[in-house]
């Protein structure tokens, strides 16, 4: 027994060194994971705050209370009714703008944006629209006239408050039971899902939000890469800019493919698929989208983009600059200026938060929306900038100067998330937010110092 004790004193010795190499290894891993970890904490922490922020404000509410009384309209019982559905804690100004020029264009429908209660109501990026009528004042309209409503369209809103909530499901389920078209547009069909109008039947929404949308609504049969699916009386389109294919859907119901030819051309929408849903790809997040938390997270500063206001604008020309430049690029923050209310082209009224005057020394640009403002300056440079020079599909002019005045990719990623096809749209501008790149990796070696630091000073308090 004696003669076997070298051989297991070495073979102790053997293990234990084994069991310190091992514990010397998973010591490193765990100090590397650590550091790792610490500094990813510094850029997720900055990340964190100032998506929240940047997010936060695209609907923030306007911090005065102002009264303003939307413009008169002629109500037509000949002609089919429409209401834009409104929220009192934000809407998509998109969604909601487009659908409405579509189909106000044609001059063949009565057409009316509609809330639960009387209230300013702040669309993306703090444009602030006055409704035409609440539900009740609708309700008394019409039954005044002998008429009913045609449609109800309902784009994406910020989740209301209870009460709201509430009065806005039972109008939707009030409407659709009369026989009214139901159209929601994007995250709309949250609410149409919400409301129960869509269990068991076939709907789409933006692609971002069809992940969510499955898993909360399993009843309903989600489906991916069309423009619309029309199922009789609940029509859902697509996200963003699909409102406008799921507009001329509803005229095409209501009036007749004619009409709804004409009001494309005439809104200068080139992918119009007449009688049927046009297909798209179905979408997914990939390397390039990394442009989108950059920008949220990173930007040094994000442009102070002041947005006048001026008469006649088209809906549409308003939705692109106060969707392009802050929700869909998060490249900017919009402030409407402006001396008063205006009237825009198709006779909606919108109130600008700060004068001209109050707000210059903010700006870092100044963009007047509107072909015919456009027109109607004398050809220059510097302030103000007019958006819309020339006499095409709105969203093309926006595009084109988020690629130019930011980047490339920034720009295809709201064309991406918008739904819009910019096949033949050139883009010219930088090939990647360096700037913001560079914010990132220079947080990321801040982390690393600081968990090197830390780690140092640990080790010596336990010496």
């Amino acid at each position: 027994m004696r003669g076997d004790a070298p051989g297991d004193a070495r073979g102790g010795r053997r293990d234990e060194k084994v069991r310190r190499r091992r514990f010397t290894v998973r010591g490193r891993w765990v100090r590397t994971a650590a550091v790792v970890l610490v500094a990813l904490l510094v850029p997720a922490g900055v990340s964190a705050a100032s998506t929240i922020g940047r997010f936060g404000d695209i609907y923030r509410a306007r911090p005065d209370a102002v009264s303003a009384e939307p413009a008169a309209k002629p109500h037509d019982p000949a002609k089919p009714t429409v209401a834009f559905l409104t929220g009192g804690n934000g809407t998509n100004a998109a969604d909601l703008l487009g659908p409405y020029e579509v189909l106000a264009s044609t001059g063949r429908f009565n057409t009316y944006v509609v809330s639960a209660g009387p209230r300013l109501i702040t669309l993306t990026g703090g444009l602030d629209v006055v409704p035409d009528l609440t539900f009740e004042e609708l309700r008394q309209l019409l039954t005044g006239r002998g008429d009913t409503l045609d449609a109800v369209l309902v784009p994406a809103m910020e989740q209301p408050e209870p009460a709201e909530l509430a009065a806005i499901n039972a109008w939707l389920r009030q409407q659709s039971a009369a026989g009214a078209l139901t159209v929601s547009v994007c995250n709309g069909a949250r609410a149409l899902a919400r409301s129960g109008l869509l269990d068991g039947r076939p709907a789409t929404s933006h692609w971002l939000r069809m992940r969510g949308l499955r898993a909360d609504f399993p009843a309903v049969k989600w489906q991916s890469g069309l423009r619309y699916v029309d199922d009789g009386d609940v029509i859902t389109a697509a996200g963003v800019l699909s409102a406008i294919d799921g507009a001329l859907r509803i005229v095409e119901r209501l009036a007749d493919m004619d009409t709804a030819r004409q009001a494309a051309d005439a809104v200068h929408w080139r992918h119009y698929s007449p009688g049927a849903p046009a297909r798209m790809p179905v979408q997914g997040l990939d390397l390039a989208d990394l442009v989108a938390p950059l920008n949220s997270s990173y930007q040094t500063r994000p442009s102070a983009i002041g947005v006048q206001l001026v008469e006649g604008a088209g809906e549409l020309e308003l939705a692109s600059v106060f969707n392009g430049y802050t929700e869909q690029s998060v490249v900017g923050h919009t402030i409407a200026v402006g001396d008063g209310p205006i009237r825009s082209e198709h006779g909606l009224t919108f109130v600008p938060r700060r004068t001209l005057a109050a707000a210059s020394g903010d700006l870092d640009r100044l963009l007047v929306p509107g072909h015919e403002a456009a027109r109607a300056q004398a050809a220059g440079t510097g302030r103000p900038e007019y958006v819309h020079p020339a006499d095409e599909f709105a969203f093309d002019a926006v595009i084109r100067d988020i690629a130019r005045t930011y980047d490339v990719p920034t720009a295809r990623f709201a064309a991406k998330t918008l739904e819009y096809p910019v096949m033949d749209v050139e883009l010219r501008g930088g090939a990647w937010p360096w700037r913001e790149t560079l914010v990132f990796a220079l947080l990321i070696l801040l982390g690393v110092a600081l968990a090197l630091g830390t780690g140092a000073v640990a080790r010596r308090l336990r010496t």
